[in-house]
């Protein structure tokens, strides 16, 4: 029996993640579009993959169930097979005996011998017997705390959960818990940018609701459309836009001035930037050490008419080189990406709360660099796409008490507010801090962190 193409691209796409540390959102389309394959079959493909990635750590406490046995020991190559057939039984209204038989010939491709075919089926047939709602009863039963539950519940790890938890309660929002878990494994739409200057809204474009410059992407591939307008309509999250745009428009641009985007890639942010510093007259330059990172910037940046000078440097090194050199700098720091979850989901089971300590001395040391490269009464963005406290209002708090009365917060959420088309709901932190975070279930963006910082001398 052989395998039907969209499932074959939706196994070779889960191994690559999580053999490969392979990025879903990257490689599916370009899988996609090499099987050749379009409509409801390039729908399958995409439902199967992030569909499984999405919800991988609950399938594989059906599957130890189901096998007797812990997912570490299991081949991994059958394990994914597992994982795909897991959610096509429990998820998806793919016949039953189609999904077993087409896992069992995936497992029979990528193996050799009888006992992984035969384990295979074996498994699949146990959890074919039961409902997902039936096996949710089962492996929450054998759960060791409530967040365990709400994590196997959720397809989130308790560590991501309870992260969020916190993050929510520094905004007396706790009880919005749910509501961000259940945001998280909904697909988003596609939100567009026109550059401003450069391009306008389509016509008969849906308007986004808050970033002036937004709009949904019309069904099907949105490909067309940037390359129809030379890069200057393309994809970006809502979120993303706002959080440069909060950079660009803080205050009047002057003549003159000086931008630089220090962790610049892949891009989309510093396309944006730059079509705001020529519209006001200003320079950009842009910094991304990942050579293969710092090419995206500058394709991204092609759509521009600005010469934009892109360097691979080290950004605490290419900050800490330029002493009160720049008017605005834009700090989108490396981060876990929590934030990001419903476009990548393979995220939250790929970062560990071990990653937070390093990646958090990283973001404060690009701050402080970045702080003192701006010049007096300039302006430092710190973003990151993670609502983490450990990436976002810690660092901050740590980077304003180190500059010893040097740096004061600027109020981020009035900014916003001025920018934006409808209002936005952003609470006043219970510090009183001038951050705001968005969310993907109260402003169906990514999960924004935004913070701007002035240089008081």
């Amino acid at each position: 029996m052989s395998v039907a193409p969209a499932r074959r691209v939706a196994y070779d796409t889960i191994r690559a993640v999580t053999g490969s540390d392979a990025y879903a959102n990257l490689l599916l389309p370009k899988s996609i579009a090499r099987a050749g394959l379009s409509g409801p079959d390039a729908g399958l493909a995409t439902e199967l993959t992030y569909g499984t990635l999405r919800r991988m750590g609950t399938y594989d406490a059906i599957i130890a169930v189901a096998a007797d046995r812990e997912p570490a020991r299991i081949d991994p190559a059958v394990l994914d097979a597992l994982r795909l057939g897991a959610h096509q039984l429990l998820a998806t209204r793919v016949a039953a005996h189609a999904a077993v038989n087409e896992t069992v010939e995936l497992v029979a491709s990528a193996t050799r011998g009888r006992g992984p075919v035969g384990f295979a089926n074996a498994v699949l047939r146990r959890i074919s017997q039961a409902s997902f709602a039936e096996w949710m009863v089962r492996v929450t039963e054998l759960a060791r705390s409530d967040d365990e539950r709400l994590g196997l519940r959720s397809a989130h790890p308790v560590w991501v959960l309870r992260a969020f938890r916190r993050a929510l309660a520094a905004e007396g929002r706790v009880d919005e818990l749910d509501a961000l878990l259940d945001a998280d494994n909904v697909s988003p739409r596609v939100t567009m940018v026109a550059l401003p200057g450069l391009a306008d809204i389509p016509a008969d474009a849906e308007r986004a609701p808050y970033s002036p410059i937004a709009f949904r992407a019309p069904g099907g591939d949105p490909q067309p459309i940037t390359e129809g307008s030379a890069g200057r309509l393309r994809v970006q999250d809502e979120g993303s836009q706002l959080a440069a745009l909060a950079l660009s428009r803080a205050r009047p641009v002057a003549a003159g001035e000086r931008w630089l985007d220090l962790c610049a890639g892949p891009g989309g942010k510093s396309a944006l930037l730059a079509a705001e510093a020529l519209a006001g007259g200003a320079s950009l330059e842009a910094n991304e050490p990942v050579p293969a990172r710092a090419g995206l910037v500058r394709q991204a940046l092609a759509a521009v008419p600005l010469k934009v000078e892109v360097s691979e440097e080290d950004g605490r090194e290419r900050a800490a080189n330029a002493p009160a050199a720049y008017d605005r700098i834009l700090v989108d720091a490396p981060c876990t990406g929590l934030g990001a979850l419903r476009r990548r989901p393979e995220a939250r089971w790929r970062k560990q709360a071990s990653d937070v300590r390093d990646l958090s001395a990283l973001q404060r040391e690009l701050l402080a660099d970045a702080l003192s490269a701006v010049k007096p009464g300039g302006i430092v963005a710190y973003v990151t796409c993670s609502p983490h406290l450990s990436e976002t209002a810690a660092v901050v708090a740590d980077a304003i008490d180190a500059a010893g009365g040097a740096v004061q917060e600027l109020d981020a959420r009035g900014v916003l507010q001025a920018v934006v088309r409808e209002p936005l709901d952003l609470p006043v932190p219970t510090s009183g801090a001038g951050h705001a975070q968005l969310w993907p279930h109260r402003h169906g963006t990514d999960a924004m962190f935004i913070s701007l910082l002035q240089r008081v001398r």
